[in-house]
C-alpha cells in the first residue's frame, strides 16, 4: 500500500511540476516505487522482470536528463539543434511508456508479472509519459512515424501470441498509438480514450485474475463450463478492439471524426486498416472459446459471490456507450 501511494505521488509530481527537473524527479520516484511492487516470493520470474524494467527505465531517465542539460541556458551554442534535442527527449518518454519502436522491454517485463502489476503497468504507468508528451507534441511527422510503427508492430507481433499478458501488451501499444493521435487536437478526447481503455483493461484483467488464466490453453479449459464469464470475456475483447455496439468504439469514433476534420485522411485510413489486425486476433481468440465447447448444460447457471463484482462491472461498462453517444452532442 505504501509503495502504491509513492508510485501515484511520483506520477502526480511529474504531471504538476513547473520545471523539467521536477518532472524527471517525479518519474524517478515512480520508477523506484514500482520495482518493490513487482517483487514476489512466489513468482520466480518477477526478479528478472524488475531488473529488465529498472535497466530500461534508468536508460530512458539518463537520456531524459542528458537532453534537459542540453536544453538549459548554459548550452546557448546548441540552440541551432534544438529540434533534434526535443526529438531525443520525446523518444526517451516513448521508451518509458513502451511505444514502438522503443517497445523492446514491454512484452518481456509484463510476462513475469502478476495480474495486479500488469494492470498498473498497462494503465497507471502510461499517464505520466503521455501527459509529458502532450506538453510538447509539436513534431507532427516524428509522431506520425511513431503511430504507424506502433500500429504495425502491435498488429503483426500480436498474431502468434499464446500468452494473455503479451497479448494485452501488444494491444496496449496499439491503443497508445490511437491516444497519441487524439492528442494532436484535444486533451479531452485523449482523457476519454485513456479512461475507457483503462476500464476495459480492468474488466479483462479482473476476469483473468478470478479465473487464474495466464495462457491461451488455460483460457479454453477455464471458461468451458462458465457461460457468463465466457460471454463477458468475449464482449470485452470486442469492445477493446473497437466494434460499434460497445464502449470501446466511442473514443475511436471521436478520434476518427476529429482527424477527418483536420483532413488527415491517409493517417485515418492506415490506422483503421492496421487496427483490423488486432481485431483479427481478438476475434480468433473469441471464436475458439465460443465454438470449441462441450458439456455446457445450463446456460443460466447461478453466479458465485466471488464473481458478482466482475459481472456488475462488466455490465456497467459494456452498456455505457448509450450514455457516451448522448453526451457526444455536448462535446
Amino acid at each position: 500500500m505504501m509503495f502504491l501511494l509513492i508510485l501515484m505521488t511520483g506520477s502526480l509530481i511529474s504531471i504538476s511540476s513547473n520545471s523539467w527537473m521536477g518532472m524527471w524527479l517525479g518519474l524517478e520516484i515512480n520508477l523506484l516505487a514500482f520495482i518493490p511492487l513487482i517483487q514476489e516470493k512466489t513468482n520466480i520470474y518477477s526478479s528478472e522482470s524488475s531488473l529488465k524494467y529498472f535497466l530500461t527505465q534508468a536508460l530512458a531517465s539518463v537520456i531524459l536528463l542528458f537532453t534537459l542539460i542540453f536544453m538549459s541556458k548554459n548550452f546557448l551554442i546548441m540552440k541551432n539543434i534544438d529540434n533534434s534535442i526535443m526529438i531525443i527527449f520525446n523518444s526517451a518518454l516513448l521508451t518509458k511508456m513502451g511505444m514502438a519502436p522503443f517497445h523492446f522491454w514491454f512484452p518481456e517485463v509484463i510476462e513475469g508479472l502478476n495480474w495486479l502489476n500488469c494492470l498498473i503497468l498497462l494503465t497507471w504507468q502510461k499517464i505520466t509519459p503521455m501527459v509529458l508528451v502532450m506538453y510538447n507534441i509539436n513534431f507532427q511527422y516524428f509522431f506520425l512515424i511513431i503511430i504507424i510503427f506502433s500500429m504495425l508492430i502491435s498488429g503483426f507481433l500480436g498474431l502468434n501470441q499464446s500468452s494473455m499478458r503479451k497479448l494485452l501488451a501488444y494491444s496496449s501499444i496499439n491503443h497508445m498509438a490511437w491516444m497519441i493521435s487524439a492528442m494532436f487536437f484535444s486533451e479531452t478526447i485523449w482523457l476519454y480514450y485513456y479512461i475507457i481503455y483503462s476500464i476495459l483493461t480492468l474488466n479483462i484483467i479482473l476476469i483473468f485474475k478470478v479465473m487464474q488464466i495466464f495462457y491461451y490453453n488455460q483460457l479454453l479449459i477455464s471458461l468451458n463450463n462458465n457461460f457468463l464469464m465466457k460471454f463477458f470475456f468475449s464482449l470485452n475483447f470486442l469492445s477493446l478492439g473497437g466494434l460499434p455496439p460497445f464502449l470501446g468504439f466511442f473514443p475511436k469514433w471521436v478520434t476518427i471524426q476529429y482527424l477527418v476534420k483536420l483532413n488527415w485522411m491517409l493517417l485515418v485510413f492506415i490506422m483503421v486498416m492496421l487496427t483490423l489486425l488486432t481485431l483479427f486476433y481478438y476475434m480468433r481468440l473469441i471464436f475458439n472459446i465460443i465454438i470449441l465447447t462441450h458439456n455446457e448444460i445450463n446456460y443460466f447457471k447461478m453466479i458465485s459471490y466471488k464473481n458478482t463484482f466482475v459481472v456488475f462491472f462488466n455490465l456497467a461498462s459494456l452498456s455505457s456507450l448509450l450514455l457516451f453517444s448522448m453526451s457526444l452532442n455536448y462535446l
